[in-house]
């Protein structure tokens, strides 16, 4: 089956299928992710100024991220369902080049990870503050969307190599 036996999401006839994790055990589970968006300096100061007319940019944005993560079975079409215990939104302003710059720890007690929980979380984020901007800024990119950390689960801990690691995270 040249490699799909490796993955979980394919069965022996290589089709798509939701993982059943009926069987797993029951553990603390929690995802780091992190990304950035990009943009003009302007926009930034902008943001920071509390001088963007669609209201608190920042705060909006968290609230976004952390629905986001209560939505994401809904989003990935083999995602399960999680009960969540806990969700942390960190967006940092910085600068050089002009950005935001989007953390997001996902937790949950349950038998499979958060990861795209997390990833989803800073996807989510980071777009709203493009759309809450984009009138006077359509050039921001966003940009190093990755999984920084995960724990939990048979495979235990696993974390990003530090020195692969884009600077502004």
């Amino acid at each position: 089956m040249s490699g799909l036996d490796s993955l979980s999401h394919f069965n022996v006839l290589g089709e798509a299928h939701m993982v059943d994790v009926g069987g797993k055990t029951v553990t603390n589970r929690v995802a780091l992710a992190a990304g950035e968006i990009v943009m003009a300096v302007a926009t930034l100061e902008c943001i920071e100024s509390g001088r963007m007319g669609k209201g608190d940019v920042l705060g909006v944005a968290r609230i976004a991220a952390i629905q986001a993560t209560k939505k994401t079975w809904e989003l990935i079409p083999l995602a399960h369902s999680l009960p969540l215990t806990g969700v942390e939104v960190e967006l940092t302003p910085a600068y050089d080049p002009a950005r935001i710059v989007c953390r997001t720890e996902v937790r949950c007690v349950g038998q499979t990870g958060v990861e795209m929980e997390a990833l989803t979380a800073v996807s989510v984020g980071l777009l709203t503050i493009y759309d809450m901007c984009k009138a006077i800024d359509r050039g921001m990119l966003l940009q190093n969307i990755r999984l920084l950390r995960k724990d939990g689960g048979k495979t235990g801990l696993w974390e990003r190599d530090q020195t692969s690691r884009p600077p502004s995270a």
